[in-house]
């Protein structure tokens, strides 16, 4: 696999690991003696895959990928900081990759601490805490109580665990356009597309939920 992919061509080859992944047919690509000793020099990753810490969220298997072919980059909850955009812009601007996917996934325990948090006001302790902060932002709106007018609020929203994780999926897309001038210019420029993704950890489908760019061939 080469970095000289368009976004399109990138995601395509995702996808296509990713059902092989799904209906257990997985080629394990890019993972024998001499794939090895080719890499040991030189990376050029197809993808940056920017996902949770989750231990049964794993890229290179889910999307049926090998050695040098992604630039994993994963923090719970996929949140973001400056040593993540900076890892996330290595991927991107000095080694090429074509496509960032931002993959989450359901029944995320960070999304999950987070609404527990804005629901309860109790925070979790230590720098777990940290990554909740950093979760709250892309699901406060959804869990706010609706105003009927006149300030009043009427009625609780009450958005889906699914609904939750996916709209968290949404926001750090658009968190990484916004703190990265590199990320956007390569958008703007077609170099570069930003998908965000969600995985079904019981069905082992990863599904499209927000796209910034062109990844349709």
């Amino acid at each position: 696999m080469s970095s000289t992919l368009t976004p399109a061509q990138a995601w395509r080859a995702l996808r296509d690991g990713n059902d092989r992944f799904l209906r257990g047919a997985m080629e394990h690509p890019s993972q024998g003696v001499e794939r090895r000793s080719a890499v040991s020099g030189l990376q050029e990753p197809f993808a940056v895959v920017f996902g949770c810490s989750d231990s049964r969220v794993a890229a290179e298997l889910v999307f049926d990928q090998g050695l040098g072919d992604l630039f994993v980059v994963r923090t719970a909850g996929h949140v973001v900081d400056t040593t993540v955009l900076g890892s996330i812009e290595y991927g991107v601007q000095m080694l090429g990759a074509p496509l960032v996917v931002v993959l989450g996934h359901d029944s995320c325990g960070a999304v999950g601490a987070a609404v527990d948090a804005l629901r309860t006001g109790v925070m979790p302790t230590g720098f777990v805490r940290a990554v909740v902060d950093r979760v709250i932002p892309s699901v406060v709106s959804l869990t706010r109580p609706a105003d009927g007018g006149g300030g009043e609020p009427h009625t609780s929203l009450t958005p889906s665990a699914a609904e939750l994780g996916q709209e968290h999926v949404r926001v750090t897309v658009r968190m990484l356009q916004s703190y990265s001038a590199c990320l956007r210019e390569g958008v703007e420029t077609g170099r570069v597309a930003i998908v965000g993704a969600e995985y079904a950890l019981a069905e082992g489908r990863v599904r499209l939920v927000e796209v910034a760019g062109t990844v349709e061939e």
